[in-house]
């Protein structure tokens, strides 16, 4: 890892403490966790007073890869969203407070959130 790649990713995760320090999921209302890699975008629902991932979606889950033929990152975002708040729905969750993970919210990041506000999570 380069020496700017380890500043990024530092810097990243000084972000996401100072987010996780205000920003605590619960079992009436869940965090919904963004991770971005290059290639792939992951998403948790967490409740964080027992420490249990409720529900994830990823793009490289099987149900989800067969659906990003000739798909952009951004559109594989808004479709891992969707994805994330239908389980999420089906598990009983309807509200959750939204983590970003210490990315700006912006591109994919904010493509997932609009693909999970309109599977019909609210945040």
């Amino acid at each position: 890892m380069t020496k700017l790649a380890r500043k990024k990713r530092e810097d990243r995760l000084r972000r996401h403490r100072r987010v996780r320090a205000k920003v605590s999921g619960t079992a009436d209302r869940p965090r919904l966790n963004v991770f971005r890699s290059t290639a792939n975008i992951y998403a948790q629902v967490i409740d964080d007073q027992s420490g249990h991932t409720l529900v994830s979606a990823s793009t490289i889950d099987k149900e989800v890869a067969a659906q990003l033929e000739g798909k952009t990152k951004t559109e594989a975002a808004k479709l891992v969203g969707a994805v994330v708040a239908q389980r999420a729905k089906a598990a009983g969750i309807g509200r959750v407070v939204f983590d970003r993970g210490g990315y700006r919210y912006f591109g994919r990041v904010s493509a997932l959130a609009e693909g999970a506000r309109e599977g019909g999570l609210e945040f």
